[in-house]
């Protein structure tokens, strides 16, 4: 049975957590760790992936909004022991540095 929208934003919301670099490098040296610009709703981002709503990830991408982790973000976090949200969409992690007022995700 396919979950309503709002069911699945709840339940994503629900998955998702700060998480430190050191947990998350694994995931970027297996290539799936992806990078959420922290202008857009990671839970947001994560429904679409889950929808394959190809449409709106090629916008982002084309935008550089969302994409894979790049060896200059791994060094910057690494740098600075970063604390990121993180949501699991198999096979992908999605990882978006927090805004400065941001406490709890899926506020927009």
């Amino acid at each position: 049975m396919q979950q309503t929208e709002s069911e699945l934003k709840a339940r994503l919301n629900a998955e998702t957590a700060r998480i430190g670099w050191c947990q998350l490098q694994r995931h970027f040296a297996r290539g799936v760790l992806v990078r959420v610009s922290p202008d857009l709703d990671l839970v947001k981002v994560a429904c679409a992936v889950v929808r394959d709503d190809n449409a709106s990830m090629e916008s982002w991408a084309a935008e550089g909004r969302v994409c894979r982790a790049q060896d200059a973000d791994a060094r910057r976090w690494q740098q600075r022991d970063a604390l990121l949200w993180a949501v699991v969409v198999a096979p992908w992690v999605l990882v978006q540095e927090p805004r400065p007022s941001a406490s709890v995700r899926g506020e927009d």
